[in-house]
């Protein structure tokens, strides 16, 4: 860990200048409470830098949130081991998978299925509590539940270092919550506007505490949260289903976790009740079960927590980019993908270049900097990876 000043900590080894001075920014919004720490996967993000931990007292910054509201990963152990895969077509599993799950920006179910159903009664009796209509921000929204995206959102089918078989997804709160996300921040900049609050950067503005805006963006935000760990459920029931069907055998779980890394929370820290806003990170609180992707056809870990009170009770989120989308694709090339997925199932397109492992850091050092944020429980290597355009 480096302390960059006194409010801003650092467990990046590989970080660039543009990075830390955007963090540097953010740190020195006058509700921190007490520092905003960086996570070893930090890289420049919009307004807020993405992998930071960002507490405040009496204020939330939306952009700090993000688009993707509630977005994490949720892995299940099955009872599965390698063997039982040993000699069998995974392309037909990952077909299973891709018809079962809409992939893609904008692609989500044309009807709503069984499973679907009493998720989508949870949150519609959640909007009534929260008074607001989810439909006045994306009038489909039921159809988005179990629904997985596009860019780094992922479904994997791995074996972990007993060679025993664990599924694995990322995902948010798709369409609905980037809409809820960005009427909220809009609200924001609109508000400092008005109040002629000059901020060092736009998406750096915020809501304050005891406001109706904040109390709205609040209810709102733990709904899409909500939203988005119910989209993950549905989409793990539905892999584990065609899992099951591949194997003739039901799946069997012998462990799930869910876990956020766009979200705020209150908690208390250093003495205090701070509104702690994670944008590419978990909660790490001592013994707390959690997951952290690698890349595209790298490694992917399960850990516990170590409660570390200087980052907050926080991890990384997963590697981290290095490369752009847009630098990513002039920089590599359709066979140097094929080259890193070697030996894993996954649709071969070009279309995947720009979350190719180079563009990523390695996980292998952002694990290593996260030694005293969590401990490694499982190592997952994938053998199946499904991903939308």
């Amino acid at each position: 860990m480096q302390k960059l000043n006194e409010r801003l900590v650092s467990w990046a080894s590989l970080i660039d200048d543009k990075t830390i001075e955007q963090a540097r920014t953010s740190s020195r919004m006058p509700f921190i409470y007490p520092h905003l720490a960086l996570m070893p996967d930090a890289h420049l993000g919009l307004g807020a830098t993405v992998g930071s931990v960002i507490p405040t007292r009496g204020a939330i910054m939306p952009a700090a949130v993000g688009v993707d509201i509630g977005c994490g990963m949720i892995a299940v152990k099955t009872q599965f081991a390698a063997h039982d895969l040993a000699g069998r077509d995974l392309a037909e599993l990952r077909q299973q998978i891709e018809r079962a799950i809409p992939l893609s920006a904008g692609r989500d179910n044309r009807k709503i299925v069984a499973t679907a159903e009493p998720r989508i009664a949870e949150l519609e009796a959640l909007a009534e509590t929260a008074e607001f209509d989810p439909t006045s921000y994306a009038g489909h929204w039921r159809n988005q539940l179990g629904s997985l995206g596009s860019g780094n959102h992922f479904i994997e089918i791995s074996l972990d270092e007993n060679d025993d078989v664990w599924m694995f997804l990322h995902s948010g709160s798709r369409g609905v919550g980037n809409r809820i996300a960005q009427h909220h921040i809009k609200v924001a900049q609109r508000l400092a506007q008005q109040w002629w609050i000059e901020l060092p950067h736009p998406d750096l503005a915020y809501l304050v505490e005891g406001t109706p805006e904040f109390a709205r963006y609040i209810r709102e935000l733990r709904w899409a949260q909500h939203f988005a760990l119910l989209n993950r459920e549905e989409m793990m029931d539905r892999v584990s289903n065609q899992l099951g069907r591949f194997l003739d055998t039901p799946v069997e779980e012998r462990e799930r976790i869910n876990c956020h890394h766009n979200f705020t929370e209150s908690e208390r820290h250093f003495g205090k009740q701070v509104w702690v806003s994670r944008k590419g990170a978990i909660m790490a609180d001592a013994g707390r079960p959690g997951l952290i992707p690698g890349s595209m056809g790298t490694a992917s870990y399960v850990v516990e927590g170590r409660g570390n009170p200087v980052a907050l009770n926080s991890s990384p989120h997963g590697a981290g980019r290095e490369y752009s989308r847009s630098a990513a694709r002039k920089t590599f090339t359709h066979e140097q993908l094929r080259e890193a997925m070697t030996g894993i199932e996954y649709r071969d397109t070009e279309a995947f270049i720009d979350e190719i492992p180079q563009a990523y850091k390695p996980i292998d050092q952002v694990m290593a900097d996260a030694a005293d944020l969590v401990t490694i429980r499982h190592t997952l290597r994938q053998i199946v990876n499904v991903k939308g355009d």
